[in-house]
C-alpha cells in the first residue's frame, strides 16, 4: 500500500513539474497601457505596453503604430507574429521596450496580440 502511494505521489509531482515547465511564464494581467505619447517620455529600455492599431508596414520589421495621443515606430520580429493576423482597423496590445538612439525612439516589441 505504501509503496502504491509513492509512486502516485511521484507521478503527480512529475505531471505537476512537466505542467509548469510547459508553461511559458505569467498570464495573467500586465501592466497597464500607457498612450504613444507618455511611451515617448520615458527612458532607454523602460518596459511599455500599448493599445491602438497598427496603421502602415514600413519595412523591416517596423510598423507605424498610432492611439489618439500620435504614432511611433514598433518594430515586431517576424517570429513574434505567430499566427496573429492583423490590419489597420484592428486593435492591438503590444508589449516591449523604449528603444532611444541617434537615429529617435521606438519600441521593440517582445510580444503582440489583437484585443
Amino acid at each position: 500500500m505504501y509503496l502504491k502511494r509513492a509512486v502516485f505521489f511521484a507521478a503527480l509531482l512529475t505531471v505537476a513539474g512537466l505542467t509548469l515547465y510547459a508553461q511559458d511564464g505569467y498570464t495573467g494581467p500586465g501592466p497597464e497601457p500607457i498612450t504613444v505619447e507618455e511611451a515617448k517620455n520615458l527612458r532607454d529600455d523602460s518596459p511599455v505596453t500599448l493599445r491602438g492599431k497598427i496603421e502602415r508596414f514600413l519595412g523591416d520589421e517596423k510598423y507605424l503604430f498610432s492611439d489618439d495621443s500620435g504614432s511611433i515606430i514598433v518594430e515586431i520580429d517576424n517570429r513574434l507574429w505567430n499566427g496573429v493576423s492583423v490590419n489597420q482597423n484592428d486593435t492591438v496590445e503590444i508589449i516591449g521596450e523604449i528603444d532611444k538612439d541617434f537615429k529617435g525612439i521606438e519600441v521593440e516589441a517582445s510580444s503582440i496580440k489583437k484585443v
